[in-house]
């Protein structure tokens, strides 16, 4: 934006200047030469040195005048390419510090990855101990109760099985005495019965 506007200046201000000088100066070599309807003459003459005067002072004229423009039109292009390649600098360095500071938070991402990594494996290794003593507890438990269990039903088993044992033993001495007792005993036993109940 800034060139264009030093362009459009230039030839605004320049232009004009050296257009009208131009026409001024040919206008006067046209003069000095008669107009241009003689015959021009062979070799070097005077109106050959009066058109080189005129051009030279034409263009030290159109010198002088665009001398500033062009010095202000090339110092301000270098100013803004100054101003680009410092701005262009500036991005490179943000450039570098914001790829700087990704790498670092990559880097950091990388190192928080690895730790929770290595928490989720510490994790597991905790729960699995954890898990593996209540399974082992759990069993204990269930090793004791059916200890407990089995000399329960021992137990049962020995008193059924000696209660049985007492009835037929019983019911085998209730045979043995009726076999061993006879009828004279059984009177005999009763009187002496009916004698202890009297005499108390």
């Amino acid at each position: 934006m800034k060139i264009e506007e030093t362009m459009k200046s230039l030839f605004t201000t320049t232009l004009p200047v050296a257009s009208a000088i131009f026409f001024v100066f040919a206008g006067i070599a046209l003069a000095s030469s008669g107009g241009g309807h003689e015959a021009a003459p062979k070799g070097w003459v005077a109106t050959d040195t009066y058109k080189v005067l005129n051009f030279l002072v034409l263009a030290g004229v159109l010198f002088y005048i665009a001398r500033k423009p062009v010095a202000q039109f090339f110092s301000s292009r270098i100013k803004d390419i100054q101003g680009q390649l410092a701005d262009l600098e500036q991005k490179k360095t943000d450039a570098q510090k914001m790829l700087s500071e990704y790498e670092n938070k990559i880097a950091e991402l990388s190192k928080e990855s690895e730790k929770i990594v290595q928490d989720y494996v510490r994790q597991g290794e905790d729960a699995k101990k954890r898990i593996l003593a209540e399974a082992e507890a759990q069993a204990l438990k269930l090793e004791e109760s059916a200890k407990r269990n089995i000399e329960q039903e021992f137990k049962a088993a020995k008193a059924k099985l000696q209660q049985e044992i007492a009835e037929k033993a019983l019911a085998q001495a209730e045979l043995l005495v009726k076999e061993s007792i006879s009828s004279e005993d059984q009177d005999r036993l009763v009187d002496e019965y009916l004698d202890k109940v009297v005499a108390s």
